[in-house]
């Protein structure tokens, strides 16, 4: 018994490691707790298999790789990311072109209270938006969408001037944004198309599977 129970945690500790832990399980029935663990694991990771398979491959792709540096001639390396205050403090001052300057807009009027996962998590919103055929293909053009019924970003349709008074506030979110556009991972949302305050709770909310939960906003990718 004590054999069927060091295999049996085995399993378990298999499960949890690289690509085995979305790799398909068959455990017989039983009624002993031990195997009931792995059984339950073995569930959880075929939900978490799929969850990653309904993940665009441009998405997945995003994740594993970083902003690129230039190097010496023409190679380039990853960058590492780290989301804390000093990190972001050590970036050069930002700088961009129109695309540049919509991203850092959006994270100021919609993110610039959050903590700085939620910035970085709210950019990724906008650029996975960028990646997807259902919406436009630039940054302005994603952030500057409406229709009749409002605009997808409200501070754009609010009827006041978008002026990013806090200095301090506005750098970061131009830090943030140069990242971002230069190529930072993408592994905050998992491929996150929307997301709202807990304040409120829009109907497609209900439809959309819900990726996470940073801050005060909860993230969905659209189906």
């Amino acid at each position: 018994m004590r054999l069927r129970q060091i295999l049996a945690m085995a399993a378990v500790a298999a499960l949890c490691l690289g690509e085995a832990a979305i790799a398909d399980v068959t455990i017989s029935k039983s009624n002993s707790p031990v195997e009931g663990m792995v059984n339950h694991f073995a569930s959880l990771m075929g939900a978490e298999r799929a969850t990653v398979r309904a993940v665009p491959k441009a998405t997945l792709a995003a994740l594993a790789t970083g902003p690129k540096a230039k190097a010496k001639g023409d190679a380039a390396t990853p960058v590492l990311i780290r989301y804390d205050d000093s990190f972001l403090a050590a970036q050069p001052a930002a700088k961009g072109d129109a695309q540049w300057q919509c991203l850092q807009s959006a994270l100021y009027f919609e993110a610039r209270g959050e903590t700085l996962k939620g910035q970085f998590a709210v950019a990724e919103v906008i650029l996975n938006r960028v990646d997807s055929p259902e919406y436009p293909q630039t940054v302005c053009g994603v952030v500057q969408q409406g229709n009749r019924n409002g605009c997808q970003f409200s501070y754009v349709c609010d009827g006041n001037k978008d002026v990013m008074r806090d200095r301090v506030a506005a750098e970061r979110a131009g830090r943030i944004a140069r990242l971002m556009l230069d190529g930072a991972p993408r592994g905050l949302t998992v491929g996150a198309t929307h997301f709202h305050t807990r304040a409120v709770q829009p109907g497609w909310a209900r439809r959309f599977p819900r990726t996470a939960s940073i801050g005060a906003h909860l993230f969905y990718r659209q189906p």
